[in-house]
């Protein structure tokens, strides 16, 4: 199966302005780890979750099959970048306590990538695989811009695995001794500049962008301007979460 590579030209827009996940879930894949040795993120894209990770456990592995993000990804003392796809990592046998997969998992070939998985675990290892869907902004008018944009101006330019993140990742196959997990959410306070730079992020914008030579995100500007003007605003993400063990 060949990369499916739908970041790499979007690096830059995805290291400013992808937004963060939350320490409480980092705090939560420490504690249910069997160890804060060494943890492997995979598809780690600029190191969103990399980095935070690399606060808890002692050495952190983050790979992504794009040259472009591992480029771009953020340094930590304790992290080291490496262009790998998931499913051939080069890590060594039962050598991880922790893999995380934020956001990614979908795109996979996911039968080689769970073989993968198992063979570099250790014995209780544990996989964390999360995604998030539409933003929410807790404003009607705001969100129904959302919705419409999601839905019917860049409906068309999502890929069919897609549907895995439209449906939190309740479908997916997930072959591991499952581990309860808790509802959390991303917050961002941005402006509005912040989160259209989001939404140019998207792979399914730069899809729009390649099939009809206009930016899409410009209509959701002259929509948004009146309603969010320069003021901050909150913006959330719920996370959809599976966590298993080995």
């Amino acid at each position: 199966m060949t990369f499916k590579d739908h970041f790499s030209r979007l690096a830059a827009q995805y290291v400013e302005f992808r937004p963060r996940y939350p320490g409480a879930l980092f705090d939560l894949l420490a504690r249910i780890a069997p160890g804060r040795a060494t943890a492997w993120d995979c598809a780690c894209g600029s190191g969103q979750a990399t980095v935070d990770l690399a606060e808890r456990f002692e050495s952190v592995v983050g790979t992504d099959a794009s040259a472009q993000q591992i480029a771009v990804a953020k340094p930590h003392p304790r992290v080291r970048y490496a262009v790998a796809k998931a499913e051939s990592s080069g890590l060594a046998d039962a050598s991880l306590d922790l893999i995380t997969v934020a956001q990614a998992l979908h795109w996979f070939d996911r039968p080689a990538f769970y073989t993968e998985a198992r063979r570099v675990l250790k014995p209780q290892g544990v996989i964390a695989v999360w995604t998030y869907g539409i933003p929410r902004l807790n404003d009607g008018n705001l969100d129904r811009v959302m919705q419409t944009f999601y839905w019917e101006t860049v409906g068309e330019f999502w890929p069919p695995e897609r549907r895995y993140v439209e449906d939190g990742y309740r479908s997916i196959d997930f072959p591991f001794t499952e581990i309860f997990a808790p509802s959390l959410s991303m917050r961002e306070n941005w402006t509005l500049p912040q989160f259209l730079g989001y939404l140019r992020s998207w792979s399914s914008v730069g899809r729009f962008v390649d099939a009809r030579g206009e930016d899409p995100v410009v209509k959701v500007e002259e929509l948004f301007t009146p309603y969010w003007g320069s003021r901050t605003r909150d913006v959330s993400w719920p996370l959809s979460l599976r966590l298993g063990r080995v």
